[in-house]
């Protein structure tokens, strides 16, 4: 068996090591034990020739209290789950899912097309469409011979 000596200084210096101490330092001291972590309200962002679409997952979220808002170039989602009240029968011993108001925003680096902005919630899937102004959209161009 080889023994190598550890040098923290080199391996702070790696960005994996690191990034997974800083994650293990701050699971351990970012909230009590035991507490699960808040809901981050996971986004997917995609584009395709005509617009952006980006799909949230929002288990539990009433279509009432999602709100989708575009002020200049920056698109909000912004979703409120409420915590259930009177719901559980007997003592209830542990509550984990999380609840309150859970918001992200996106900088749009394009010009789109504001007032034909859609969105729409199925099955816990809120999607939004945000069509791309023509300015933005690729053309491409025929060459020709000369």
């Amino acid at each position: 068996m080889t023994l190598i000596r550890w040098n923290p200084a080199r391996t702070l210096s790696n960005p994996v090591a690191r990034d997974e101490m800083d994650r293990l330092i701050d699971g351990f001291f970012g909230r009590p034990l035991g507490e699960p972590a808040p809901f981050a309200m996971p986004v997917d962002v995609a584009e395709t020739a005509n617009d952006y679409v980006l799909r949230a997952d929002l288990p539990g979220v009433a279509q009432k209290d999602v709100k989708v808002t575009l002020t200049g170039d920056t698109l909000t989602l912004r979703a409120e789950r409420k915590r259930e009240t009177g719901s559980h029968e007997g003592q209830v011993h542990r509550s984990e899912r999380a609840h309150g108001v859970f918001e992200r925003t996106f900088r749009l680096t394009e010009p789109v097309r504001g007032d034909q902005v859609k969105a729409t919630v199925k099955d816990g899937v809120l999607e939004v469409r945000v069509p791309k102004a023509d300015e933005a959209k690729v053309r491409e161009i025929e060459v020709q011979v000369g």
